[in-house]
């Protein structure tokens, strides 16, 4: 665990530990919570917890379209944090997870490093991509309906199109898919969702 007290500093300090998760106050130095967020989305999908003294309900929708996965609001106890860390965790899959990686024929996924390799050379994924990767593979060989899928990567709070996830399947085909017009590991059941083979 780590501890910063202005944003600039807290990005520095992400950048080198990568933390599983990120709790983040609005009120802050220089650059505010808001602005962090952005730039920590920019980075990676670590599920992010706000603290804030405010409860409107436009100043929450900001930070949902932000990316924020929860808020607690002052004053709060530390068991309360501990809580809400711990959900956030769990439902982003990064704590308490049966397993850490996935391998399917030669694609392999090691969640711990955040890592993914095909053929033993390792493949650059955004963020975005490697999540879905990742909820594919944790069901791999089952189809995955759209919604489901949005809601896996993007989150419930989080309003994204099927067309949005239509893009991230194409790039993600660009990259683990010897012939991405003709994909034989990620493929689309007409009407209904996706499916990684095993």
């Amino acid at each position: 665990m780590f501890t910063a007290e202005r944003g600039e500093r807290a990005l520095r300090e992400f950048y080198s530990a990568r933390p599983d998760a990120v709790v983040l106050d609005v009120m802050m130095p220089g650059m505010d919570g808001w602005e962090v967020c952005v730039r920590l989305r920019e980075l990676a999908d670590v599920p992010v917890i706000m603290l804030t003294a405010k409860t409107s309900e436009s100043g929450k929708l900001r930070g949902f379209r932000l990316g924020v996965d929860d808020y607690v609001t002052k004053p709060f106890s530390l068991a309360e944090l501990e809580a809400r860390i711990q959900t956030v965790l769990a439902r982003s899959g990064q704590h308490g997870s049966a397993r850490d990686e996935y391998r399917l024929d030669d694609l392999h996924i090691d969640l711990r490093k955040h890592e993914v390799s095909l053929a033993g050379q390792f493949l650059d994924l955004t963020p975005t991509e490697f999540r879905l990767l990742s909820v594919l593979a944790s069901r791999a060989g089952e189809t995955i309906a759209q919604d489901e899928l949005i809601a896996d990567v993007w989150g419930k709070n989080r309003v994204k199109s099927k067309s949005v996830l239509r893009r991230y399947v194409w790039l993600l085909r660009q990259k683990i898919e010897s012939d991405p017009a003709d994909p034989q590991r990620l493929i689309t059941v007409r009407g209904y969702g996706y499916r990684l083979e095993k």
